[in-house]
């Protein structure tokens, strides 16, 4: 049987060298190509085409994988994408999902999940830990209709500034971070304040903080 080829996405090398380690040693599957940023992936996936799966990094340097993820399904809408990430799942799951992906993988977890997780998106099913399936239900059938339409209002991008806004994080800890610049960090607060309507910072964080306390 033919390896199904993978390709991985995320900016920090050592982490593609080890996933591409795991990924690798597995009879039925081999990681393809590899790419640090949503630019280059898109560039290093039309040289490579196809292949069978895309594992994304949801964090990326230049641009938000949840906002990459747009334009790669645009290109491949068959292509299956499963997101891993270091943020905290119950937070971003659902969001992922949304955006197209088939799954979601938390960085922190043991390699067994990961190389789970990519056969079970590959067959065409969805990946997220069964106590996430849980919370995402609940959230459906409780969540109030008004605050949620709100918050989805934020592009990708704002939504995870907003994120780290609610982990207390301040403009100059995100540009770092994010590898992105102060000016443009501070228009996403503007313009998560306008969407959310908060008058200042103050109940902008206050929002993020309770925000996403709710979503444990």
């Amino acid at each position: 049987m033919p390896k199904s080829k993978v390709m991985i996405v995320d900016d920090h090398a050592m982490i593609r060298h080890g996933m591409a380690m795991l990924i690798n040693m597995e009879a039925d599957m081999e990681v393809a190509c590899e790419a640090g940023d949503g630019p280059e992936a898109i560039e290093v996936l039309q040289k490579n085409a196809p292949v069978d799966i895309l594992i994304l990094d949801v964090s990326l340097k230049t641009v938000s994988g949840l906002e990459i993820i747009k334009t790669i399904r645009s290109m491949y809408p068959l292509l299956p994408v499963l997101f891993i990430s270091m943020h905290d799942e119950s937070v971003y799951a659902e969001r992922a999902l949304r955006s197209g992906a088939r799954g979601y993988v938390m960085k922190q977890e043991p390699r067994n999940i990961l190389i789970t997780a990519i056969r079970e998106v590959l067959k065409g099913n969805i990946f997220i830990s069964k106590s996430i399936q849980e919370q995402v239900l609940k959230r459906i059938a409780t969540r109030g209709y008004d605050q949620e339409a709100t918050v989805s209002a934020l592009t990708p991008s704002e939504f995870e500034i907003f994120h780290l806004i609610g982990l207390g994080y301040n403009t100059h800890e995100i540009s770092n971070l994010l590898s992105r610049s102060i000016k443009t960090i501070e228009t996403h607060r503007f313009n998560i304040r306008t969407k959310l309507k908060l008058k200042d910072t103050g109940e902008l964080i206050r929002y993020a903080t309770k925000w996403f306390t709710d979503q444990k």
